[in-house]
C-alpha cells in the first residue's frame, strides 16, 4: 500500500484541478468528498459515500476526472471508486482489471498510414468522424469485409486518435473471442465468487467511453453471451458512449444472432470495405515499400499488385518476398528478379484440399525439424518457442478457428498466449525478411499438402 501521505498529495493535486473543469455544483455534492484509499498500478483508489453517488459519477463526471488525472501528469493514470459493502465497487491488492488482459492496439495503425481509395474512402471517413466526434455520430460504427481489407486498422486508428487527442476518454478495445472467454471467467468461481467477478466483468466493459470489438461475428450461436452483450451495448449506447464493431460479414447475414442485437448493429451506421483495385493496391504497396526504406520501380510494382487476390496481407507478403530476394541475391530491385521471386510461390487459390491443424503442425515440424510433441510441449529454448508462436500465427491466419481452439490445439495453452504469439510474429514479419520468407515458405508447405 502507498504511504497516506503521498496519496493524500497526489488526490490533492488531481482534486485541484478537477475543481477548475467540473461545475461547482457537481464537484462539490460528489468529488469533494471522495477520500483516497490507495495507489495500486498508477491508478488511485477513491472512497465514495453509497453506489449511487458512485454510479452518478461513472455516469456524469468520470470522462473529466480521468482529464484531469491526465493534466496533472503525477503518474496516476486513472482512478477507482470503492463503497463500503459493495458488489460492485470493491477494492483488490491486485488491482481491478488484473482479470482482464488487454488485447494490444499497434501504434502503427494510424489514420495517415491507412491507404485510402475508391472501395474505403467512406468508411475511412465514418472511422476518421468517430475518432473527432465520438459518442455524437454514428453510433454504433459496425465495419464489415472480408478478411486482410483493413477493418482492424480502422479499428485501432480510431483507438489511437483518441488516445491521442482526448487522453480522458476511456478506450477499450478487444477481440469478440476475448469477450467470449472474459465473460467464460467471469462465472467461474477462483479467488473471488462469480457474482464479485461478474460485475467485476460487467463494470470493466460498461465502464468506458469507446468500446471496440474485433470480429463480433463470433457471437453466432452463443445466447448467452449475446444476452451480456445486449446489456453492456445497451448501457453504453443510454450514455452516448461510442460503440464500434467490424465482423466479416453484414448483421443481417450473422446465423442465429439474436434480432433485438441485429436492430441495434443496424440503428448506426453500417459501411463495408471493399477490395481494393488496381491503383489502391499499387498505392499500398508503395507505402509499405517507403516504410521499409526502399525504392520499388512502377513495373515491380504493378507486376506485385496483378493477380495478387483481395488480402492486403497476401500483397504485403508478396513485396517481401521481392525484397528478401533483392537481399539474398545481392541485386536491385527489378521485374526478372519480382518474376524469379513470385515463381515458386503457389497460389493459395490452387489448393484444393482443406487445411487442418495437422497440416499446420506438420510443416511446422518438418520445417524446424521438431517433433510434434515438441513442438506443443513446454520446452522453452529459443528456437523451439519460435516455431510453436510461427505455428499458432499460420493456424490463426489459415484457419477460421476461435483463439481457444487453437490454445487447446497447441498444448492446452491459454488464449492470451496464442493471442501474444499471434501479434509477435505479425510485428516480426514486418520487421524481419528472414522470420517472413520462413512463414512464407511453411506456408506454401501447407498448402502443397
Amino acid at each position: 500500500m502507498a504511504e497516506k501521505s503521498q496519496i493524500n498529495f497526489l488526490w490533492k493535486q488531481i482534486r485541484d484541478k478537477a475543481e477548475g473543469i467540473i461545475p461547482p455544483v457537481s464537484f462539490n455534492a460528489f468529488i469533494r468528498d471522495l477520500e483516497p484509499v490507495d495507489v495500486i498500478n498508477r491508478r488511485i483508489y477513491l472512497k465514495a459515500s453509497s453506489d449511487l453517488a458512485a454510479n452518478t459519477i461513472m455516469k456524469k463526471q468520470a470522462v473529466t476526472l480521468r482529464d484531469a488525472i491526465a493534466k496533472c501528469n503525477v503518474g496516476i493514470t486513472d482512478f477507482r471508486l470503492l463503497v463500503d459493502g459493495s458488489d460492485t465497487y470493491t477494492l483488490e491488492e491486485d488491482g481491478a482489471d488484473d482479470d482482464f488482459k488487454p488485447v494490444p492496439i499497434n501504434k502503427n495503425f494510424t489514420f495517415d498510414s491507412f491507404v485510402v481509395g475508391s472501395s474505403n474512402k467512406f468508411v475511412y471517413a465514418a472511422a476518421k468522424s468517430v475518432a473527432e466526434h465520438p459518442g455524437e455520430s454514428f453510433n454504433p460504427l459496425f465495419i464489415y469485409g472480408e478478411s486482410g481489407l483493413g477493418k482492424t486498422h480502422l479499428m485501432q486508428a480510431i483507438a489511437n486518435q483518441v488516445e491521442r487527442d482526448m487522453p480522458g476518454k476511456r478506450v477499450l478495445y478487444t477481440t469478440c473471442d476475448n469477450f467470449l472467454n472474459e465473460f467464460i471467467d467471469s462465472m467461474i468461481s477462483g479467488k473471488l465468487s462469480s457474482r464479485d467477478k461478474g460485475a467485476r466483468f460487467r463494470l470493466h466493459y460498461r465502464n468506458v467511453d469507446i468500446l471496440m470489438i474485433d470480429d463480433i461475428q463470433f457471437l453466432a450461436k452463443k445466447p448467452g453471451v449475446q444476452e451480456e452483450f445486449f446489456h453492456t451495448f445497451n448501457e453504453l449506447y443510454s450514455q452516448n458512449k461510442q460503440i464500434v464493431l467490424t465482423s466479416d460479414r453484414p448483421p443481417k447475414e450473422i446465423a442465429t444472432l439474436e434480432e433485438r442485437l441485429r436492430t441495434r448493429f443496424e440503428g448506426g451506421l453500417i459501411a463495408d470495405i471493399q477490395p481494393p483495385d488496381l491503383e489502391t493496391k499499387i498505392a499500398i504497396l508503395k507505402r509499405k515499400a517507403l516504410e521499409r526504406k526502399c525504392h520499388m520501380p512502377d513495373e515491380v510494382l504493378e507486376f506485385l499488385a496483378n493477380d495478387s487476390g483481395h488480402d492486403v496481407r497476401t500483397l504485403e507478403g508478396r513485396l517481401t518476398k521481392v525484397l528478401f530476394a533483392s537481399k539474398l541475391h545481392e541485386e536491385p530491385i527489378s521485374l526478372p528478379l519480382a518474376k524469379l521471386a513470385l515463381s515458386e510461390s503457389v497460389n493459395e487459390s490452387q489448393s484444393s484440399g482443406e487445411i487442418t491443424p495437422e497440416n499446420i503442425i506438420s510443416a511446422v515440424c518438418g520445417y524446424y525439424k521438431y517433433r510434434r510433441e515438441e513442438l506443443v510441449g513446454k520446452g522453452k529454448k529459443a528456437d523451439l518457442v519460435k516455431a510453436r508462436q510461427i505455428c499458432a500465427y499460420l493456424m490463426c491466419e489459415m484457419l477460421s478457428l476461435p483463439l481457444i481452439s487453437i490454445g487447446n490445439i497447441m498444448g492446452g495453452r491459454d488464449h492470451t498466449t496464442i493471442m501474444y504469439s499471434r501479434d509477435k510474429v505479425d510485428e516480426l514479419i514486418r520487421l524481419n525478411e528472414k522470420i517472413a520468407q520462413e512463414v512464407d515458405d511453411i506456408k506454401n508447405i501447407v498448402l502443397k499438402q
